[in-house]
């Protein structure tokens, strides 16, 4: 086949949806470094940067048949499928292919290592983070002093006899400079993390004048403003005394932040050859790190600092390429510790784990712990219940469990827009229960006609009393926040962009907005790329008030809470920014499941598609069903709801194998 055949071939893939016209540059790109490069290699440098776009870090050759078969492809693309798999070496004669070993010769583009086909940025991102990792599991750590004492203080024996997972957690991070932490919601990961602070900072406090430099980080503004809420309470009710108090940090910042982002490079002004300035760094909602973010961190800390990561591994892996945490965490579920790691938990926190100890235990296996008792959604929990059923792929539970009545889930197997637009506006028909500890009492679950009456009802009289307004502000973001409609997909009239003109010509048409489009007051916006210049990062959501100026006439302008900013130190102040100076927004009554992640909602509500997608899957819908804390509500059908419970998202890597080799 010529150039120009395979070319007409891939310009029909692009016709047909299945490559993008970036795939097509990278072949082309491709051609024109190697005139006489075989068509099937072209093709498969196409079919790799598809697979990056899908969040792949490589080609897995070996899978190149069922790729096909379920992409459908024409019976033109036969024979370059029978020429890559069936000669696989000769793609290693190409001087644009790399050896996996060597990584020679430099020039080459892409990689081959074993059966998988990398580009040759994302091969040396995986092998630093692999060798990073490995590099810290290998660094002899002396234990800490009173190690045990302070753990018994820290945290009091409880009646049963089953294993103490926040105690395990944290004598595991006292003991190594990386650690994985995860857990579903509820299970106590922030409670657990802040115990670790006031555990680390008091035996560093009882041997060294200067405390430990921690900081906290989270991949996106909105997740770090949640953390900064949750964790400055904890730290106040911490047993420790006054001085290790003050030593913790309750200020979370983005890892863009953290590492120094310039604008229009990839580039951050903390890495190898200029550190962090810092002995401990959390991370919280590791599961939204992609695989060059988590190359850049390990870059950037200190050889002696420690790493810990938190995060659900059950979640969606990153919107980028990569899913480090469920790589990480990959063996989580059956512990796989050593009898030496056993004994030493057994001494120092009474835990006894033997039923965890496996015979293939892995030096990542005993820096990582996994909270497996959710206080949030208990044993009668429907949407516990769901989540845990959803993780099973368990189908027929599933369907049972929406069928069923329920206090705190709703099903509408039919998604017509009438329904969804109610849902949307009042919360639908749903009613919570609520027990206030004395009486049991039932409240209609929330939609977005709360927040729209609130910002009426409660708006300042004044029009010149700023820190009215600003109080005002708060609560109407926080009213807002206490609903979300979910979406599966983009585009599509079950899909964001749909949903959002949906719900905004509703509000209108009720009267609860001065228009659908364009700016108006009471607009939710979310930001679609960082602003650097403003201190705002993609995923902040502000909603848009009038508030006086300097004159006091009364002005749109959008409000956030500067916790979600990246200038923040307080988690209740305002920042206000004029429509005019903001760049790329988008109106959010309806936002991705993806967009989601580090969020929590009162009542959340997950609209899926009425035709299948290969973005449905367990771990989709498993993320959405979790936003939710005390109602949840899905709409889809039987058939949709079962495809996602069946389907489980798969990204081709190889950082579990390269963090196994010994």
């Amino acid at each position: 086949m010529s150039h120009d055949a395979l070319f007409e071939l891939l310009d029909q893939a692009v016709a047909t949806l299945r490559l993008r016209p970036l795939d097509i540059a990278l072949a082309r790109f491709l051609a024109e470094r190697d005139r006489d490069a075989a068509p099937g290699l072209l093709w498969l440098g196409a079919l790799l940067s598809r697979q990056l776009a899908d969040g792949h870090l490589c080609l897995d050759l070996e899978a190149l048949s069922a790729l096909a078969d379920e992409q459908d492809w024409p019976p033109g693309w036969r024979p370059l499928l029978r020429a890559t798999t069936e000669n696989p070496a000769a793609l290693s004669r190409s001087p644009l292919v790399a050896d996996g070993h060597s990584g020679y010769p430099a020039s080459a583009p892409l990689v081959l290592d074993g059966t998988r086909l990398y580009l040759r940025r994302y091969w040396n991102h995986e092998r630093q983070v692999a060798a990073a990792i490995r590099a810290r599991l290998a660094q002899p750590q002396a234990m800490p002093e009173q190690l045990a004492d302070e753990l018994t203080r820290l945290f009091p024996a409880h009646a049963d006899k089953t294993p103490d997972w926040p105690k395990i957690a944290c004598a595991l991070a006292a003991r190594g400079t990386f650690t994985v932490i995860t857990g579903g919601p509820g299970t106590g990961k922030t409670t657990t993390v802040v115990r670790l602070l006031g555990l680390l900072q008091t035996l560093q406090l009882r041997q060294h004048a200067r405390p430990l430099r921690i900081r906290l980080a989270a991949p996106t503004g909105k997740a770090a403003a949640r953390l900064n809420a949750s964790i400055a309470a904890q730290i106040a009710q911490l047993d420790v005394d006054d001085a290790t108090r003050a030593a913790i940090p309750a200020e979370v910042v983005t890892l863009h932040r953290l590492l120094g982002a310039r604008p229009d490079t990839r580039r951050f002004r903390h890495d190898r050859g200029n550190p962090l300035h810092l002995d401990l760094l959390v991370v919280d909602e590791a599961s939204m790190i992609d695989l060059e973010m988590m190359s850049a961190v390990l870059a950037a800390l200190p050889p002696t600092a420690r790493l810990i990561l938190l995060g659900d591994k059950d979640q969606l892996s990153s919107v980028e390429a990569g899913a480090v945490l469920g790589d990480l965490c990959r063996r989580a579920e059956a512990g796989h510790y050593s009898a030496a790691t056993a004994d030493w938990l057994h001494e120092t926190t009474g835990s006894d784990i033997r039923a965890f100890v496996c015979d293939d235990a892995q030096p990542l296996d005993q820096q990582l712990a996994m909270l497996r008792h959710s206080h949030r959604f208990g044993d009668s929990s429907g949407i516990g219940q769901l989540a845990r059923a959803v993780n099973a792929g368990d189908t027929d539970r599933v369907h049972a469990l929406l069928a069923a009545p329920s206090t705190d889930l709703a099903w509408l197997p039919i998604s017509q827009h009438k329904q969804l637009a109610e849902l949307a506006i009042d919360g639908g028909d749903a009613h919570l229960s609520v027990n206030d500890g004395s009486t049991i009492h039932h409240e209609r679950a929330v939609g977005y006609r709360h927040y729209l009456e609130l910002l009426r009802r409660e708006r300042p009289a004044s029009a010149i009393d700023a820190a009215a307004h600003d109080h005002w502000a708060r609560d109407v973001l926080q009213a807002f926040n206490r609903f979300q409609l979910l979406c599966a997909l983009r585009q599509g009239p079950h899909g964001v962009e749909g949903l959002n003109e949906l719900i905004a010509d509703a509000l209108h048409a009720q009267g609860l907005i001065e228009s659908s489009h364009g700016w108006y007051e009471g607009r939710p916006i979310m930001l679609t790329r960082n602003d650097y210049s403003l201190g705002l990062a993609n995923g902040d959501v502000g909603i848009c008030l009038r508030k006086p100026d300097e004159r006091g006439h009364l002005r749109l302008s959008v409000a956030f809470l500067a916790s979600a900013t990246a200038d923040s130190t307080s988690s209740t102040r305002i920042r206000h920014v004029v429509p005019a100076r903001l760049g790329e927004v988008a109106t959010v009554y309806a936002m991705t499941v993806h967009k989601s992640q580090g969020s929590e909602f009162e009542h959340t509500a997950l609209v899926l598609p009425t035709e299948t997608s290969n973005v449905l899957t367990r771990e989709l819908l498993y993320t959405g069903i979790t936003r939710a804390r005390r109602w949840f509500s899905l709409i889809g059908s039987e058939a949709i709801v079962d495809l996602a419970t069946r389907q489980r998202t798969r990204r081709y890597s190889g950082l579990a194998e390269r963090l196994s080799t010994d």
